[in-house]
C-alpha cells in the first residue's frame, strides 16, 4: 500500500450481494466486489488505489461485514468516501462505514476472527423470495444431530478433510490447513423453516465452511452419524467428507480485530 505523510490508512465495512459477482477478490475479465470498489474509488480520488480484503469470499457468497483497507489522501473524509462509494456501487454493494485506521492496520492480516452464517430453507416447498440467499433442503433436518456434529469442529484441528487443497509454497512445502474454530451452532430462525449455522474462527481455508455445512446436512438427514464428524476430521482426506454446500447460503457476517495472542493466516 502507498504510505507517506500525504496518505493515511482507511478502513471500510462493506456489504454486498454475492450473486452479482464472481467473488470478492479482483480477477481479470470478470466482475468482482474489489474491482467495482476500486474503480469507483479511483474515479473519486483521481489516482490509483490498492484495496486489501479481510476475507476472499467465493463467487455467489454474500457479506454483511466485510472489511477493506487502503491508503487514501489525508485530506479525505473516510465517512464521506463511504457514502459516495455506496451511491456509486448501489444496489449490489453498500459501504456501511469508513474511518481512519492505524498506519499498520491490514484488513486481512490484522484480523483476529471471522464470523460466517449459512442459511437453509428447510421446508417441502421452496421460498422464491429467499432463493438467492438459502440452500433449499426439502427433507426434515434433525438439528440435534447437526449440533452434536458441530461440537466436534470447535477447537484447533487440521481441516484438510473440509478444504480445497491449496497450492504448495514455492519450496514445495504443503500449506497448513490447521485452523481454530471458536464457535459453531445450528439454530431455527423462522417458524422452523429458516435454519442458520453460525461459525466463528480465527481464519478459514478455501470452501471450509461450505464443506462443513454439506457434511452436517448429511448428518441431519441421517446419511451419516454425528460421531463420524470427528472421524472425518481425523482422516485429513477430502474424500471422507460430504458434499460442498452451494455458495448462495453463505454470508460473511463480521470480521473481528480484538487483540489475540495467536494469529492464523487465511488461505
Amino acid at each position: 500500500m502507498t504510505t507517506g505523510s500525504d496518505f493515511r490508512r482507511a478502513r471500510f465495512v462493506v456489504s454486498y450481494r454475492g450473486s452479482a459477482f464472481r467473488g470478492a477478490a479482483e480477477s481479470p475479465g470478470v466482475r468482482t466486489v474489489v474491482g467495482d470498489l476500486r474503480k469507483a474509488l479511483e474515479q473519486v480520488l483521481g489516482s490509483p488505489v490498492e484495496l486489501t480484503l479481510a476475507g476472499r469470499t467465493d463467487a455467489g457468497v454474500h457479506a454483511v461485514g466485510q472489511v477493506i483497507s487502503c491508503d487514501v489522501p489525508s485530506t479525505c473524509d473516510p465517512a464521506d468516501l463511504a457514502h459516495r462509494l455506496s451511491r456509486m456501487c448501489s444496489p449490489d454493494i453498500a459501504v456501511r462505514s469508513g474511518e481512519w485506521a492505524d498506519e499498520d492496520f491490514n484488513a486481512r492480516f490484522s484480523a483476529s476472527s471471522r464470523s460466517y452464517r449459512y442459511h437453509l430453507w428447510n421446508d417441502s416447498v421452496g421460498n422464491p423470495l429467499l432463493g438467492d440467499l438459502t440452500w433449499h433442503i426439502p427433507q426434515i433436518l434433525d438439528l440435534d444431530r447437526m449440533n452434536q456434529a458441530a461440537q466436534a469442529v470447535i477447537g484447533q484441528h487440521d481441516f484438510s478433510s473440509f478444504c480445497r487443497a491449496p497450492d504448495p509454497l514455492p519450496d514445495g512445502t504443503p500449506m497448513s490447513l490447521v485452523r481454530t474454530v471458536l464457535e459453531a451452532q445450528w439454530k431455527i430462525a423462522d417458524f422452523g423453516k429458516l435454519v442458520t449455522f453460525d461459525i466463528t474462527g480465527m481464519a478459514f481455508c478455501h470452501q471450509m465452511v461450505r464443506s462443513l455445512v454439506g457434511t452436517m446436512v448429511d448428518i441431519g438427514l441421517g446419511r451419516l452419524e454425528p460421531h463420524e464428524m470427528a472421524e472425518i476430521l481425523d482422516a485429513k482426506d477430502r474424500q471422507h467428507a460430504g458434499r460442498v454446500a452451494p455458495p448462495q447460503g453463505l454470508v460473511l457476517m463480521r470480521v473481528g480485530y480484538e487483540p489475540t495472542s495467536e494469529k492464523e493466516s487465511e488461505q
